[in-house]
């Protein structure tokens, strides 16, 4: 039975994080964004996300956040969350869900612990801005 589902390959939709300026903090900090480089719209997106890894030897793990988005629109991006200075320093996991097509897809993409600052930061074309790319 396992062998008759098809789950299609996610490409061209990406989480990245973004720096940009917080006004609540009064400095840049990094935001998880969702990225849709496709030239089509994608329907019903979850995102679910939390952290783990190892601070001063002791094992931490965040909690969980859920975060639905109705549609993102073709070559546009969706902010999915800050990520504070305290999880940057522990692997960032964020699991993605869509439909596209009428086909359900999901990927998960992971930042791992300290990769995301400003020296790991390359060109995202499609929106004209910098940001690190989800693993």
């Amino acid at each position: 039975m396992k062998k008759d589902i098809i789950i299609p390959e996610v490409e061209n939709v990406y989480v990245v994080a973004i720096k940009e300026w917080n006004e609540d903090f009064g400095e840049n900090s990094w935001y998880a964004y969702l990225l849709n480089t496709t030239s089509e719209k994608l329907e019903m997106a979850m995102v679910v996300s939390s952290a783990t890894g190892i601070i001063n030897g002791e094992k931490r793990k965040t909690g969980s956040f859920r975060h639905a988005f109705n549609e993102v629109l073709p070559e546009t991006t969706i902010k999915i969350e800050l990520l504070e200075n305290n999880v940057l320093q522990l692997d960032n996991h964020f699991m993605l869900t869509y439909f596209l097509n009428g086909k359900l897809y999901d990927k998960n993409f992971t930042f791992e612990a300290n990769t995301i600052k400003d020296e790991n930061t390359t060109e995202l074309h499609t929106i004209n801005r910098f940001g690190i790319l989800g693993k």
